[in-house]
């Protein structure tokens, strides 16, 4: 999963979650976000980009560390 902006990310199906740990260290967890979301961002070109437009600002998020 090369990416320059996401090192690790995590789905939690049985709570609709998607924990993303950043380059830079931090994790956030976005909530509610569908399966089908999640599968898309991993086969996205440019996991980055795809993150900003389809889940940034669209998905309440909450910063774990």
């Amino acid at each position: 999963m090369p990416s320059t902006v996401i090192a690790h990310m995590v789905y939690y199906p049985e709570i609709a979650t998607l924990r993303i740990t950043y380059v830079s260290g931090e994790i956030y967890d976005y909530k509610k976000v569908p399966v089908d979301i999640y599968k898309a961002l991993k086969l996205a070109p440019s996991k980055g980009e795809y993150l900003n437009k389809v889940i940034k600002k669209h998905y309440p998020y909450k910063k774990v560390s």
